[in-house]
């Protein structure tokens, strides 16, 4: 409960989770049919990047690098709806606001689709719920984000996206988050999850990845991004995500994308990504 998302808005790891959350969206949003999105670690939603962000800064080599100097081509092409929205919020100038997660579903869902944000920091979830604001199509709610899965699993429009992001902060984390897409799996086996995770020993992910595979569920992909060491050696410059039930075509465009992000976001031209299926 002591990590504040607020200080890493706008970094490496939010600019790859966003930009492949903002291309799925925009996949469920193709189809008529109305679709739920629900985040099991929201934040607040909004971020002011003059105020918690100007701590660290780490935003100013994650969106503000990818808004100064976008990718070209193709890669340049997916990027822009996302750059899109950031822009829009700071069409003043200056650069200071960034959207979290639940800010990007409510800009990319549609009248018909519906959202349920869950943040369990009691000061959080009071500023998420100014954040998101009178907005018929979502709620918030204060629960722990585990808790969620079994509470709004599996939702009445049967398609959707599931995004869990915890801080991380529990030892057991990586395990939790394993156990926690096999109960949302068993409850909702074709909705589309989306899982972040911190990469700082890659023995624990090695260990993590097996014990996704013994999971014994199908079409889980598995992309990684790393930006090369910073200048501080405890700050964290390589993340992952898993998709589950990924939309068709999302594994054609991380091939593009993931390139072009650790191209344009890295450290002193330290770029790599990983892109591959854990269970095809």
């Amino acid at each position: 409960m002591n990590y504040r998302h607020a200080f890493h808005a706008g970094n490496f790891a939010d600019v790859f989770k966003h930009a492949v959350l903002v291309r799925i969206l925009l996949h469920l949003a193709g189809k008529e049919a109305p679709f739920r999105v629900i985040d099991t670690h929201s934040g607040i939603g909004h971020y002011d990047l003059s105020r918690e962000g100007s701590r660290t800064h780490e935003w100013r080599a994650g969106i503000a690098r990818l808004i100064e100097h976008p990718p070209a081509g193709e890669a340049g092409e997916l990027l822009a709806p996302y750059l899109k929205l950031v822009r829009g919020l700071n069409a003043g100038g200056e650069f200071r606001h960034y959207p979290g997660s639940p800010a990007i579903a409510q800009a990319f869902c549609r009248a018909q689709d519906r959202m349920i944000f869950c943040e369990l920091h009691p000061e959080d979830h009071a500023t998420l719920r100014k954040n998101i604001g009178p907005d018929a199509r979502a709620k918030t709610a204060a629960i722990d984000g585990w808790t969620a899965l079994k509470a709004y699993l599996p939702p009445k429009e049967r398609r959707g996206l599931v995004l869990t992001d915890p801080a991380f902060e529990e030892r057991d984390e990586f395990a939790r988050l394993c156990s926690g897409l096999a109960e949302g799996h068993r409850r909702w086996a074709t909705g589309i999850y989306l899982l972040w995770y911190p990469i700082k020993d890659r023995e624990e992910v090695h260990a993590f990845e097996r014990r996704m595979a013994g999971l014994q569920i199908p079409k889980i992909l598995r992309a990684e991004l790393s930006v090369g060491a910073g200048p501080k050696a405890e700050s964290l410059h390589n993340c992952g995500l898993i998709v589950v039930n990924p939309p068709w075509r999302l594994q054609e465009e991380l091939e593009i994308l993931l390139p072009a992000l650790a191209r344009s976001l890295a450290t002193n031209g330290e770029g790599k990504f990983r892109l591959g299926w854990i269970a095809p």
